[in-house]
């Protein structure tokens, strides 16, 4: 690792921004220098404009992931190289793509679909408590408090804790999910047992159950996050209690 991927390392986790995140911004300027075959700092602005009008020119990436690397580029020249005055003058465009939530039977479809247990608690878990991908692989067994009936997510988005929900039906298949696989410190780890899942798995794991239920719409497994809100609407439960969940 280069001195100056550790510093920015080093100002990413100083402002307490989590793993996943940091992994994004280093990623998003080592694209940027390997597209150039360059140190980033040996870069001008006019060039790293050439490389972002690249992005959406010829790429075609969706705006969103543009966002992501203006600003983990900016980032990177404003704390770590102190050039505060460095300006891209590229305009960040909010993505016009509305939730696309899946109907109760589709749910049960899912699920159904899921034939290794681990896979389909996994999704139950996601949906049941409105979890994000990264949420719901760090979950541990001391997080849910059957007594209270609430899942426990620590440090989430903007390094916030909350509680969410947790059904009877859901409860009574994490102790049968418990009761087989004996999962340890996390509740859904790795194959090895030695740390959480990746997001990268919980996506895939959705994406072919998803293919087999034969679900043709849908995000990713986001979209059980925008379900489980939409659901509770439907049902009656109030806007800003479902925002607080």
């Amino acid at each position: 690792m280069t001195p100056l991927r550790q510093k920015m390392i080093r100002e990413l986790e100083l402002q307490r921004l989590q793993p996943g995140t940091v992994n994004q911004y280093v990623s998003a300027v080592v694209r940027l220098a390997q597209f150039y075959r360059r140190s980033p700092d040996k870069l001008s602005v006019e060039e790293v404009r050439s490389y972002l009008h690249y992005l959406l020119v010829d790429r075609k990436l969706a705006a969103q992931t543009i966002n992501g690397i203006v600003v983990a580029i900016r980032f990177f020249y404003r704390q770590v190289l102190g050039q505060q005055n460095f300006e891209l003058n590229v305009r960040c465009k909010r993505p016009g793509k509305l939730p696309e939530p899946i109907s109760r039977e589709e749910v049960r479809q899912l699920f159904d679909a899921a034939s290794n247990l681990k896979h389909r608690v996994l999704l139950m878990t996601t949906y049941g408590g409105g979890l994000r991908g990264s949420e719901v692989v760090r979950l541990q067994p001391c997080h849910i408090h059957s007594d209270r009936m609430l899942i426990r997510v620590d440090q989430a988005k903007g390094c916030k804790d909350r509680y969410t929900l947790l059904s009877q039906s859901l409860l009574d298949q994490l102790r049968n999910y418990w009761r087989e696989y004996q999962p340890g410190q996390w509740l859904f780890p790795n194959g090895t047992k030695t740390g959480p899942m990746t997001v990268h798995s919980a996506r895939r794991i959705y994406y072919r159950i998803k293919v087999k239920a034969g679900i043709k719409h849908g995000h990713g497994i986001h979209t059980l996050r925008h379900s489980f809100a939409t659901h509770l609407i439907e049902a009656g439960v109030s806007l800003p209690v479902v925002q607080l969940l």
